[in-house]
């Protein structure tokens, strides 16, 4: 499903990846208990944002780029059914290679 959104200046749209539902061991956790996901993939990402004199400086992470990012961080969306967060690139910690 293709996105009818596009993030501006330095934010990039994050498809979430779900916590495991099971421990190693086997156990089936409850939804209570799952840990916030903090890995996700980038489904859309803004331009880059300017600097003071206008320039557009490029962003470090692109379309695709799995990536780790804050906790609490962004603002989470739902579109058709998903979830989905808009993060600005300074609350990406790394991305995943």
């Amino acid at each position: 499903m293709a996105l009818n959104m596009r993030p501006l200046a330095d934010r990039v749209i994050v498809e979430p990846q779900e916590a495991e539902e099971t421990t190693a061991s086997g156990l089936l956790l409850p939804e209570t208990a799952k840990e916030k996901p903090q890995q996700g993939l980038i489904v859309a990402a803004g331009p880059g944002r300017r600097d003071d004199a206008g320039k557009l400086i490029a962003m470090d992470v692109k379309l695709n780029d799995k990536v780790l990012y804050a906790k609490y961080a962004g603002t989470e969306i739902k579109i058709g059914g998903k979830k989905y967060l808009i993060l600005k690139e300074t609350d990406i910690l790394a991305v995943v290679e």
